[in-house]
């Protein structure tokens, strides 16, 4: 199956197209705006603009079977590359972590997908694709979920993508919707802090971020009265730095955080001798027993080698190969829930030194 990576040279797109390259009936082209000078050996580089007016014609032109957009940020994207996806009779899968986009996904573009007869998936990432299938394996075990948190702690000197880090700033002082105590309330990013306790990666201080979870989780799992996100940077100076400025932009000062992504990000290297290559995920469930009692499982998961950013790939690449094998006969546009299962988030944990554990205690 011919598979077009946009983004194919970057952060996560690179990876996706090394991890694929070798796959038996899969064909990589790596998309970007201008042609690498060095790709892996199995990958074809091919230039393609998402902002040319002619790109729905030149990715039709590649004929497609499956389009992975890998070019970031999200949070101001519309769906041009979904739809010219769709409308090239390709499938479909971003690795979408903006709010509005995974969440409106489905009502956008559904119709279209089904009568294309493709399947089309956005967030197929670190969230909600990896979240979600944490949280369905305890979700199963238990007649009912009360309360979901969620933080991922990144090791400082693990690479880090310019899209990634804009997308992390333009919510940092701004205000959004969370689900806590059973009601909607205020939270503002890059602020509500609370220390965390990562099995792997140690205790951080933490701070709200605004991701599709927090809107699609209360929707998948009915009952649950708080959805939180978190995420915690390894070293003290980088969070307290970005947590003021973010205070700053809550308090009216007009810092312009994602124009600084670039410099910001070059200033994050200069103190990555002070950091460790080792990075974590924690989700933790407030579950019901049978018997009315109550638990809290914490789901922990630990990155080595700087390997953290394999993560965020691993969601799309076991779709694609999935849909290469023919394995997927769902049609349709829907954020990427329900499609892997932890098991076989599992298997792709084995290729890197990513190991996971469980902890249950009652609360």
């Amino acid at each position: 199956m011919r598979t077009v990576v946009i983004g194919g040279h970057g952060n996560f797109g690179a990876r996706i197209c090394g991890a694929l390259a070798g796959d038996e009936g899969i064909e990589i082209l790596a998309a970007g705006r201008r042609r690498a000078a060095a790709h892996p050996a199995g990958v074809e580089a091919v230039t393609l603009d998402i902002a040319s007016p002619r790109f729905p014609d030149e990715l039709a032109a590649l004929r497609p079977g499956v389009v992975i957009h890998c070019a970031g940020p999200f949070q101001d994207q519309d769906y041009a590359v979904a739809s010219a996806a769709i409308a090239a009779n390709a499938h479909y899968i971003d690795l979408a972590d903006g709010r509005r986009f995974v969440s409106n996904f489905s009502a956008a573009l559904d119709g279209a997908a089904r009568a294309a007869g493709v399947l089309a998936v956005s967030g197929a990432s670190t969230l909600p694709a990896l979240s979600s299938a944490v949280i369905d394996g305890i979700a199963a075990r238990f007649p009912s979920v009360r309360g979901i948190w969620i933080a991922i702690a990144p090791g400082q000197r693990a690479p880090r993508g310019a899209a990634t880090i804009t997308g992390v700033l333009s919510y940092a002082g701004r205000s959004f919707q969370w689900l806590s105590g059973g009601r909607w309330s205020d939270a503002w990013g890059w602020q509500e802090l609370m220390r965390v306790s990562f099995a792997g990666a140690g205790v951080r201080w933490a701070a709200a971020c605004d991701v599709p979870d927090l809107e699609l989780l209360p929707a998948r799992y009915a009952g649950t009265r708080t959805v939180e996100f978190r995420a915690a940077l390894e070293l003290g100076i980088q969070h307290f730095g970005l947590w003021l400025a973010a205070a700053l932009r809550r308090a009216g000062v007009p810092v312009p955080l994602e124009r600084w992504a670039g410099r910001l990000d070059r200033l994050a290297s200069l103190l990555d001798r002070f950091g460790s290559d080792r990075g974590g995920m924690l989700v933790s469930v407030a579950v019901e027993r049978e018997n009315g009692s109550r638990a809290l499982i914490e789901w922990h998961l630990t990155a080595e080698a700087s390997h953290g950013p394999e993560i965020p790939c691993m969601a799309a690449i076991l779709l694609a190969r999935k849909l290469a094998r023919g394995e997927l006969g769902e049609r349709g546009a829907f954020p990427c829930m329900g499609l892997i299962s932890l098991d076989e988030f599992e298997s792709e944990f084995k290729r890197w030194r990513i190991s996971t554990l469980i902890r249950e205690s009652p609360i």
